[in-house]
């Protein structure tokens, strides 16, 4: 039987999130010997409880946070009031044990080295906030090979000029291309561009006891069925709770850190399955709920000592969010591209990843060939095209000669750019919802459309017979969400330390997305969870040293 606590219990940690920090930091205290108790919103399900159901998971909000119960509003300046979204929410991501890490694509780009240093290199910009990481990529380096290793990730190392040195290889050989690889490839290769077989945390071989990828076509925004998929569910929580010393407590919505008269937290308010107010008693909390969730916390857990929120005597909770801008271009070939096989991303480049200051504007990223299940791109009509009658029919047949070359960018750190606390809606628990507060900087813009001519580029010279160039509109949410916690050595310009924890409460640790300085190009998970193993390792020397 799973090891089960009491909450009169006093555990020596509580995890917020399930996720991709949250199962990494679960397994590291638990293997350290700690005590822990992870804390999920949403339920824990077995592979087969799994679907792919097209409508249910992308547009009702199969595992992921329903505006219905979990509503949120939107702006794009604070002179605006915020206001909900249409049956939509602004900001995405799963609500289900293993958290976004079950239903994400599987990319898994490490940063490069620039990433840590460019507000050196670049020096200010009108508008944002573009510092440097206190840590550098060496420091995180060991921590990527660690992620790529125990978590399980298929690529080629060397493959890419462009690519950050490594220490060791992948573990597993690439995922087989497929069609939109080869044509991308193709294109690319035409250009002078420099295409590579993409790393991704899906399996090709037998790893770990999981098996290798189905080719099931169904990635993104969809958990993995056989499991292929390494997401935290399958891989970290299991060995956490096979420690003996963990447990998964589904089905638990924390909306509160417990807080001393000292200024020490001592465990989390949440509600369980039933609505029923529960607080689990801690000796210490590590928040990894997301870049939304985890500044909603904090700010819905604000005291007497600390009225603006916790660890936010900088004011910076919940600033500078960040979500990624891209751009890209749909594409039609000749012959059928059966798009709906195989993983979603086989092959990228990263050629265009160092911002140029030739282009005129800040900004970089990679481009990489994948499709997206048919509902999804039947719901994606270009111009021109109509969308009843035979002339629509014609399209959605079409769905399997089709492909997306797709631009995945960065997004300055504004401070304007914020998740804050509604001062109206609340969620179906009685809980403050979360404002969303978001305006693209100007060179995100004109990078994103710098991004849709290359891709065009890109599959005229592969020889696509249509192309449809993306559109670049301003951003009205996302799920990449980043920086909202900003880790930092200046107490007065961060919320956590380059070690998480909050500059303010010293057993108060926060490590996800939030705790990113700088968008980097794209695809940020495995940055995040090599945070966690980092972040993890010095909260146990911390807890060995009696440091907390």
């Amino acid at each position: 039987m799973p090891k089960t606590f009491k909450t009169s219990e006093i555990v020596d940690f509580v995890v917020v999130g399930s996720g991709a920090s949250g199962g990494i930091m679960a397994r590291e205290l638990a293997l350290a010997g700690h005590s822990v108790v992870v804390m999920e919103q949403g339920p824990r399900m077995a592979a087969y409880e799994f679907e792919h159901d097209e409508l249910k998971y992308r547009n009702l909000s199969g595992i992921t946070n329903n505006p219905a119960t979990n509503p949120q509003t939107f702006r794009s300046d604070a002179t605006q009031t915020a206001k909900q979204m249409n049956g939509r929410n602004p900001l995405t991501y799963a609500r289900v044990v293993g958290g976004s890490s079950a239903h994400f694509n599987a990319n898994f780009w490490r940063l490069h080295e620039i990433d840590f240093i460019e507000g050196s290199k670049w020096g200010p910009i009108e508008g944002a906030s573009l510092v440097d990481w206190p840590i550098t990529y060496a420091e995180l380096e060991p921590y990527y090979t660690k992620v790529e290793w125990e978590v399980g990730v298929s690529g080629l190392a060397g493959a890419s000029p462009f690519d950050p040195w490594r220490s060791k290889p992948y573990p597993m050989p690439p995922l087989p291309v497929k069609s939109s690889g080869v044509l991308f490839e193709r294109g690319a290769r035409k250009l002078g561009l420099h295409p590579f077989p993409s790393p991704m945390a899906i399996n090709s071989i037998d790893y770990k006891g999981r098996p290798p990828c189905a080719q099931c076509g169904l990635c993104g925004g969809f958990a993995c069925e056989v499991m292929a998929k390494s997401s935290s569910v399958w891989t970290m929580i299991p060995e956490a709770e096979a420690t003996g010393n963990c447990e998964v407590r589904s089905e638990s919505y924390v909306f509160r850190i417990g807080m001393s008269a000292a200024g020490r937290a001592t465990g989390v308010h949440y509600f369980d399955k039933n609505k029923v107010e529960q607080f689990q008693k801690a000796k210490a909390v590590v928040v990894c709920a997301n870049g939304a969730e985890t500044p909603k916390l904090l700010l819905n857990s604000a005291t007497n000592s600390q009225p603006e929120g916790l660890a936010n005597s900088s004011g910076k909770v919940g600033r500078y969010l960040m979500f990624n801008k891209g751009g890209g271009a749909m594409a039609r070939f000749e012959h059928p591209l059966n798009e709906y096989k195989g993983a979603n991303v086989t092959r990228i480049l990263h050629d265009f990843y160092d911002s140029d200051p030739k282009r005129g504007f800040y900004g970089g990223g990679g481009f990489d060939a994948r499709s997206g299940g048919p509902l999804t791109w039947g719901q994606s009509v270009p111009p021109g095209t109509p969308s009843w009658g035979q002339g629509f029919k014609d399209y959605l047949e079409s769905y399997t000669y089709w492909m997306n070359c797709s631009g995945h960018g960065t997004s300055l750190a504004q401070e304007t750019n914020r998740v804050d606390i509604d001062p109206e809606l609340k969620d179906a628990w009685g809980v403050p919802a979360i404002r969303v507060t978001y305006k693209d900087h100007p060179d995100d813009i004109k990078h994103a459309k710098w991004q849709v001519e290359r891709a065009v580029e890109i599959m005229d010279a592969a020889g696509a017979s249509q192309i449809v160039p993306g559109e670049v509109g301003a951003a009205s949410g996302g799920v990449h969400l980043l920086g909202t916690c900003r880790m930092g050595n200046d107490p007065a310009t961060s919320v956590i330390d380059k070690y998480h924890r909050t500059h303010d409460v010293k057993n108060l640790f926060l490590c996800d997305g939030s705790s990113m300085v700088t968008s980097g190009r794209g695809q940020p998970t495995l940055t995040i969870e090599a945070l966690a193993f980092r972040a993890a390792d010095h909260i146990n020397r911390f807890a060995k040293a009696n440091a907390i």
